[in-house]
């Protein structure tokens, strides 16, 4: 699977699909939190979440390094009524697996509404998982 394929699939919403380049040992760094959500399974609880928080998501410009192991996604979507713009920045490890995911979001407002939308989004996405365990 190539990067084009994942930003595709994250601006569709397909997650599962998104997935597939996610190495078993990701990290994603949150605009939310301090510390890391580490694996696979938290980081997918997560985009699906956010799959279904953001609307209008979309993917405006990207970098890729030249080595093609980082690239940078600008991106916009909506959170209720706040305009959300944002960076996905991503590492691939040897094998192209995503193994590093930090997201930056602005501006402040629209952190706070995607913060809000986010904690009951989780645990919603953990109920339909059957699982009520913590991400972290």
């Amino acid at each position: 699977m190539t990067p084009e394929v994942f930003q595709a699939a994250l601006e569709r919403g397909d997650v599962q699909t998104a997935g597939q380049m996610l190495a078993d040992d990701v990290v994603f760094r949150s605009p939310a939190v301090f510390e890391p959500y580490q694996g696979k399974r938290a980081t997918m609880v997560l985009l699906t979440a956010v799959s279904r928080v953001f609307q209008d998501f979309r993917y405006q410009r990207t970098f890729i390094e030249e080595s093609g192991r980082g690239m940078v996604m600008l991106f916009e979507a909506k959170v209720g009524n706040r305009q959300v713009e944002g960076v996905d920045i991503l590492r691939l490890d040897e094998h192209g697996l995503v193994d590093d995911f930090r997201v930056m979001v602005r501006p402040h407002s629209a952190l706070e509404a995607l913060m809000s939308a986010m904690v009951p989004m989780i645990e919603l996405v953990l109920a339909d998982e059957g699982n009520s365990d913590s991400v972290s």
